[in-house]
Parts: structure tokens; sequence; C-alpha cells
């Protein structure tokens, strides 16, 4: 049986973490600050502690080195409702055993408690130091339980060297989480490489990542330095990593393993001491799968992954994020810029964000051109990006959003109609059975099955509708 101490001013929490503990068959004391924390602490060494961020008087983070001081490295599990990507680096690097963010399932948190008991003895001994954390113009924003996962998977990475893979659509913020990646670890006083892999000349691959000796081909007057080989001591992004060639993978892959790079035409290998950050948007098990992708490369790449969800999943994010693109602008415009009103920001709300981060940035600033220095109305704003420019194709959610949009307008326009229905299928039946008919080369039979209708229908319909147009 194990004793847990529980600090927090939520009597709630307390309440909650009480009874959990004892229905594991452990006891457990309670406190509503730091300070009592630390002197219940005193009184009885507790096996674990759950340590609230927010405290009235000295913070968790601050009484974290307090606490250890009398526990011996007792594991401590700290809960916030504020997910920042800041605050979860600053409790992992100062020796927090996990970080649970409000709201959290019970579940998850009897599980953690079962871990940290279970490492008790070991504690913190992986810890990283603690520095001082730059700021950065270019800071991940997020309130939403999705991207305070992501910040605390980054805040956990962060001070290894393991391969970390990002995985998530075009203009969801890889780069930046990369780049936190890289800031919040002990190589962010080295250089961060980011490298486009699909931007690199496929003749030109090989020489720009390995680097090449003189004379190693035409033109290579001078001996060069690859990327990888730039990277020494820091991080290197690659992004778009699914585009590597099929050559160049196996040689990636060896690099990996020996950290030894040798470059075009040279005899001699160099060491690099870099950690590797991937990123793709597309589906790397499926390629794998095709042979268009290296699976032992695969498998070096995803030591620990990432996912960045898009951000028409993530909608709390959209406010705060737009008011960070106004606020960057407005410090790099030396003025304070203007606002969003608040039919803008239903505007912005409504959007399905195809592509995602940037496309919310792209229009922001779009919006602050045409504002100047008043609100930001809706009519400021760009037209929304089709799903087909970001996917290449339509999408089932971009057909469903033009719909709505429909609905909407005409609910608007004609309050009083009752064809609503109607008037929707005389919209949308005419190219759908004009696409399927001349699909199957006017077979009408064909394509009736294909519709899941009786030819009768579908001829009775193409007539209705002038032939299908």
């Amino acid at each position: 049986m194990a004793h847990l101490l529980i600090v927090d001013d939520e009597q709630s929490i307390c309440w909650g973490f009480a009874k959990l503990a004892r229905k594991m068959g452990h006891t457990a004391a309670t406190a509503a600050s730091a300070e009592e924390g630390l002197k219940a602490a005193g009184e009885q060494k507790p096996d674990a502690i759950v340590l609230d961020v927010r405290l009235p008087g000295m913070s968790g983070l601050e009484a974290m080195p307090r606490f250890r001081e009398q526990g011996d490295d007792v594991p401590i599990i700290i809960i916030t409702a504020h997910g920042e990507l800041p605050v979860a680096v600053e409790a992992v690097r100062g020796g927090a055993f996990d970080y649970l963010v409000k709201p959290f399932d019970l579940a998850v948190a009897e599980r953690c408690i079962n871990r940290a008991l279970a490492r008790a003895s070991d504690a913190g001994q992986n810890a990283a130091p603690i520095v001082e954390v730059p700021t950065d113009a270019d800071e991940m924003v997020g309130a939403s339980p999705a991207m305070r996962e992501v910040f605390k998977r980054i805040a956990l990475v962060a001070a290894s060297d393991a391969c970390v893979h990002l995985r998530g659509e075009s203009g969801t913020g890889k780069e930046l989480a990369a780049r936190a990646i890289h800031r919040y670890s002990r190589r962010s006083a080295g250089p961060f490489v980011a490298i486009n892999v699909a931007s690199l000349s496929p003749t030109l691959a090989e020489s720009e990542l390995f680097g090449h000796a003189r004379g190693a081909f035409t033109g290579a007057d001078q001996a060069r330095k690859g990327l990888l080989e730039q990277a020494d001591g820091g991080t290197i992004f690659l992004d778009e990593v699914a585009d590597i060639p099929a050559p160049i993978q196996v040689k990636l892959l060896r690099v990996l393993e020996h950290r030894e790079i040798l470059p075009v035409g040279a005899n001699h290998s160099v060491q690099s001491d870099f950690r590797i950050v991937s990123a793709t948007h597309q589906n790397l098990p499926e390629l794998v799968a095709r042979g268009a992708f290296r699976h032992d490369l695969y498998f070096r790449l995803i030591t620990f992954e990432i996912q960045i969800p898009p951000l028409r999943d993530r909608r709390e994010d959209i406010a705060p994020l737009a008011e960070h693109f106004l606020s960057l602008l407005a410090a790099k415009n030396g003025g304070a810029g203007p606002s969003i009103s608040p039919s803008a920001m239903d505007e912005l709300m409504r959007r399905p964000w195809y592509g995602n981060v940037r496309e919310l940035r792209n229009a922001v600033e779009h919006a602050v051109v045409l504002a100047r220095s008043g609100a930001i109305m809706p009519e400021h704003l760009p037209h929304p990006l089709a799903a087909a420019l970001v996917f290449g194709g339509p999408r089932e959610d971009a057909l469903e959003e033009v719909v709505r949009r429909w609905a909407q307008s005409q609910l608007k326009d004609s309050p009083d109609a009752d064809d609503l229905y109607a008037r929707f299928l005389e919209w949308v039946e005419p190219p759908l059975l004009r696409a399927v008919v001349e699909a199957h080369h006017g077979q009408c039979a064909t394509a009736a099955r294909r519709l899941g209708m009786h030819r009768t229908t579908l001829r009775k319909k193409l007539d209705q509708y002038g032939g299908g147009g």
C-alpha cells in the first residue's frame, strides 16, 4: 500500500484523487496549497505526488524542487487546466513524472499513478536540466485538448535524442513542432537545418544532403559540406520525407545507424552528430506496404510519432490563433493594427480551413491589408480555400460544407419557403445523374444499377431535368 499526496486548490480534484487512491488500495492526504503540501510531505513521506500548477502562493512548478528535497526524488504528476507548451516543457524539465491536462479521464489518472508508483525508485533520473526557454514569434498556439496532447508529447520527447516523426496535413504546423522540439532540447544551442525533400532536385539531392568532394562531378570546383554535416550538434528537419528517392533512402539509413556521412566522390566518411525530425502529410505505412518506402528506414524514423491534428478538428484554437497572428502583424508593422469584429470571428469559426493554420494566417494577413486600421469585417476575408485545391480532389467534408452554406443562404433569403428539399434535389441530382450516365457511355440500364435505382426512374428524372442537365 502506497501513500499519495494530492495538492490542488480545487476541492473536487482533491476529493476525486483521494477517492481514486482509496479505490486502488492506497492512502491519500490532500492540501490546498504548495505550502500545506510541503508541510504534509514532511509529516508523512508520500510515494507519489499529484501537484497542480496554479496554486495560491507558491506555484506547483516552484514547489517541485522543494518536494524533491524532502522526498528523495518522489515521482510528481503535474496537473493543470492550462496546457501551453512552455508549461509542459518546464514541468518535464523540472523532473515531472507525467503531465495531465484538465479535464482528464479517471482511468488515465489511474494508469498514470500506477506507473509512477512502479517507477518510484528511479523517478527523475532522466530529467533534463532546466534551461531558459527563449521566446519565438513562431510559437505554437493552441488551447484545445488535441493540441495540449501535442504539447505534452513535444515536452516528453524534447529531452531525448530519439528520432521524431510528425504526421499531419499540409499547413498544420509540422515545422513549428520540429522547431519547438529543437528549441526545448539539449541541442538548442546547435543549428536547426530544415530541408523540404520534395524541393530538392533529383539529380542534386544526394549532393545537397551528403555533400561532395572537389571534382566529384562537373562543376564541383570545391568541396562542399552537405546539409547533414551542417546539422552537426543540432537538429535536422526532413519535411516531406516520403519523397526521398529510393537510392538515397539506403544511404540515409546508414547515416542514421552509424552517424557517418560519405560525401559524393569522397574516399573517407565524416562524422556528424545530429538529431533527426521528419514529417510528411502522406501515409508512410501505406507507402511501405507498396514498396515505395523502405521498411527499415521507416522503423528508424518512427521512434516517436506525433500527430498534428487539422484545424477543423480543433476549432477552439481558431480564435487564439487569429489573435496571435494579429499580434505578430501589429508588431511587424509597428502599430496596434485592426481588431477582429464578432461577425468576422464567427465567419472564421465557420470555415472548414482545409489549408489549416497556414490558410488561417494568410486569411488574417489578407484581412489586415483591406481593413487597414479599422475592424476586420467578414467582407475583408478572402474566399475560403476549396478542399480540391488542397487535397488534389473533392472530399465528402468539402461537399458537406457547400451543402450547409447553401441551406443557410436559402433559409435566410426565403424564410417562408416550404420546398427546400425539392429545390435541393433540383440542384444536386442533375450533375450526379449526368456524370454517371456519361461514365457509362449513355447506357441507362448500367448507370441505373450503379446509382441503385430502376432504369425507368432514371429515364424519368433525365427527362424531368432535360436530359440530365
